[in-house]
C-alpha cells in the first residue's frame, strides 16, 4: 500500500499536468525544478516534493 495524497496535491498536480504536460518527465529532479517554477515561493518544500513525487508517478504510467 502506498501514502495517500491530499487533495490540495492531487488537484495542484492536475492542474499543473494539464496546462503544462510537455515540461514533464520521468525524473523527479526535473520535475521538482518544474514544479518549484510555477508554484513558487507560495508551496513549502513538503508540499513541492509532493506534488514532483506525484508528477513523476503519474508520468510514469502514462509512459508505459
Amino acid at each position: 500500500m502506498g501514502r495517500i495524497k491530499t487533495k490540495m496535491i492531487k488537484r495542484l498536480t492536475f492542474e499543473l499536468i494539464k496546462q503544462h504536460k510537455d515540461r514533464f518527465t520521468i525524473l523527479f529532479d526535473e520535475n521538482k525544478k518544474v514544479v518549484s517554477e510555477y508554484l513558487g515561493a507560495d508551496a513549502s518544500k513538503k508540499i513541492r516534493n509532493s506534488v514532483a513525487g506525484y508528477v513523476t508517478r503519474l508520468m510514469k504510467v502514462r509512459v508505459e
